[in-house]
């Protein structure tokens, strides 16, 4: 096999612990990921594919990731500060016997990413970062439930917004939506990609090519790196069990980054344009994807 994994009988258990017999359970994406290998396609190692009990335990986790969010939705508002914002998450999360997943990530200081304006992302929580009328912010939270980690991120508009970030942050929404009728079995990654660049830039965007998705599941941060920038049939094929997150990171300007902040973390727009973000964690089925996180 393809990557030197094992490769049991048919009639022997499943290599994946599902307690099925081989043939029963992942000997036929065995062999159509092996024949996409020797066609020369890239193809993830069958270790990154999520079994059924796996997305039982990642939806648990997203159930705290989406209420969480669902909590923000219903409170945020122009005057709340966006460490308001990081505590809520922190005490949602923990409430429901989570973990917030960014707190302390590779030295991160808080609980959520909060992206203000022309943040394009990892913004960190401030009492002095005060939420205004006409500001568009995404918050963008990580879950941590039993070992599996939930991942998503929505856009809010604080109170009457110009059309333009309206439009911003419409456009990178529906662009995901473009990007999901893309995620089917047998598909690549490259046509996930292609369809949200193609979107963005036909609206009048750009999208960010050094940030981007990735799998995610048993870590915070799994192989594949999901770039929303690409062509039809190239990139990491998709099979059943893939579990990873597609998140645009769109800016009304260039697709330039600045990467200067002192901080060491949060990233702008190099020309000072606005840039809007959702993201969504979803798994490749036998027939398309299942939403997990949103």
């Amino acid at each position: 096999m393809y990557d030197n994994g094992p490769v049991p009988g048919r009639n022997d258990e499943c290599w994946c612990g599902s307690g099925k017999k081989y043939k029963k359970c992942h000997a036929r994406i065995d062999e159509r990921l092996q024949e996409c290998y020797l066609n020369g396609q890239e193809v993830l190692d069958r270790t990154c594919l999520k079994t059924p009990a796996d997305i039982e335990g990642i939806k648990a986790s997203a159930a705290i990731n989406i209420g969480v969010l669902d909590y923000v939705a219903e409170h945020i508002r122009a005057g709340v500060t966006t460490a308001e914002v990081d505590q809520w998450i922190y005490d949602y999360t923990v409430e429901h016997g989570g973990i917030p997943a960014d707190l302390n990530y590779e030295g991160f200081p808080k609980s959520v990413c909060t992206s203000v304006n022309d943040v394009v992302c990892h913004g960190i929580p401030s009492e002095h970062d005060v939420l205004k009328d006409g500001d568009i912010v995404n918050v963008d939270c990580s879950t941590i439930l039993n070992g599996y980690f939930s991942d998503s991120s929505r856009m809010f508009c604080i109170g009457e917004v110009s059309p333009e970030r309206q439009k911003l942050v419409d456009v990178t929404r529906e662009s995901i939506q473009r990007g999901l009728a893309q995620v089917k079995p047998w598909n690549t990654l490259g046509d996930m990609a292609h369809a949200v660049q193609s979107y963005v830039e036909e609206s009048g965007f750009s999208v960010v090519r050094e940030f981007g998705g990735h799998g995610i599941g048993k870590e915070f941060h799994e192989d594949p790196f999901v770039s929303h920038v690409g062509e039809p049939g190239e990139g990491v094929v998709l099979a059943p069990g893939m579990c990873f997150t597609i998140e645009p990171m769109v800016n009304a300007g260039g697709p330039d980054i600045d990467m200067d902040d002192p901080n060491g973390w949060t990233v702008r727009t190099a020309d000072g344009s606005d840039s809007a973000q959702w993201e969504v964690q979803v798994v490749v089925t036998e027939t398309g994807y299942e939403l997990l996180s949103w």
